[in-house]
């Protein structure tokens, strides 16, 4: 039990952090005025949605830390700037710098030295391709759903200039029992995923039947099944294959994407419904977890179709 404690204690404490600093730094930008400002940056990007000027200072935040944009939106929310169906879809926006900035953290440093340039590329073209599809689909439900008149980034309540120190103070004032709720809850519903990986509730996941479905060589069941718990491990086996000749490229990319697709559901559980839960509560925190999922999912599975129409 105490281990289990401290591993939560582990893998929870930097979120936790991240998630505090977004809900002061977004009440001290609010304090100070800044918010406006900084929503009218990526004004060019959300022209043609109907997502409201709040959705765009977060996404600005976003590229840094979608935590502390998520915070944002929670505050925004939480002010009544925000509606339900604006809360989805801006969050799920949210995510969207992350595939890029993956590009330079992840898929040139090691993605492409591990599997070559022309599997390498594919994989970080699909990542790609993932982004903006997403994207596109936020844009035509925002267009669909949302009416465009929410309200703007909150401004400061008086005119006069607020030093530093007294919106700092502000902000740890209003924000710190909101975020000890938030806390709890993260605690509590990442300490439950634990128990249950510890169980091993997450082994329906077994890749070994979509495998042999779709036929890939025997020799790469390993590094299949080792994707699904940690992508770098089951990339790191895949390339000596590839660079040896003993699979060619596409079968690497259909393990790949089969990997993938095995592994997002099990990162989704993991890592994405705590957070998403612990800022925007249960009935939110699913459904955006859940849209972004599906979406992500879609794309792989397209991708897979269009490999397997070209192995036969």
């Amino acid at each position: 039990m105490i281990e289990l404690f401290l591993s939560v204690l582990d893998f929870a404490l930097p979120i936790l952090v991240m998630i505090f600093v977004g809900l002061v730094g977004t009440s001290v930008l609010v304090e100070l005025g800044l918010m406006q400002k900084i929503s009218k940056l990526v004004s060019p990007i959300f022209a043609y949605t109907n997502l409201p000027e709040t959705c765009a200072s977060a996404f600005v935040v976003a590229i840094g830390s979608a935590v502390a944009a998520n915070s944002m939106l929670f505050q925004a929310k939480k002010e009544n700037c925000l509606n339900d169906r604006e809360v989805v879809l801006c969050s799920m926006m949210n995510a969207t710098p992350a595939y890029f900035r993956e590009l330079f953290t992840y898929q040139i440093p090691i993605v492409l030295p591990a599997l070559g340039l022309i599997v390498g590329g594919f994989y970080s073209l699909v990542f790609v391709v993932t982004a903006v599809f997403k994207i596109l689909v936020i844009a035509v439900a925002s267009k669909l759903f949302l009416e465009g008149d929410s309200c703007k980034a909150p401004e400061t309540r008086n005119t006069e200039k607020v030093p530093l120190k007294t919106a700092l103070k502000r902000a740890f004032k209003k924000e710190f029992r909101v975020f000890l709720k938030i806390a709890g809850v993260y605690l509590l519903a990442t300490t439950i995923i634990f128990v249950l990986q510890e169980h091993g509730a997450f082994e329906i996941f077994s890749v070994l039947p979509l495998a042999e479905l779709f036929k890939i060589p025997p020799e790469t069941i390993v590094p299949l099944t080792s994707y699904v718990a940690s992508p770098i491990l089951g990339i790191s086996l895949l390339g000596p294959m590839i660079h040896s000749g003993e699979i060619t490229n596409v079968q690497a990319m259909i393990v790949l994407m089969l990997g993938s697709m095995f592994m997002l559901p099990i990162f989704a559980v993991r890592s994405q419904l705590p957070r998403k839960v612990a800022i925007f509560g249960t009935r939110l925190g699913t459904q955006i977890v859940a849209y972004s999922m599906a979406i992500s999912m879609f794309v792989r599975l397209v991708v897979l179709l269009l490999l397997l129409g070209m192995a036969s």
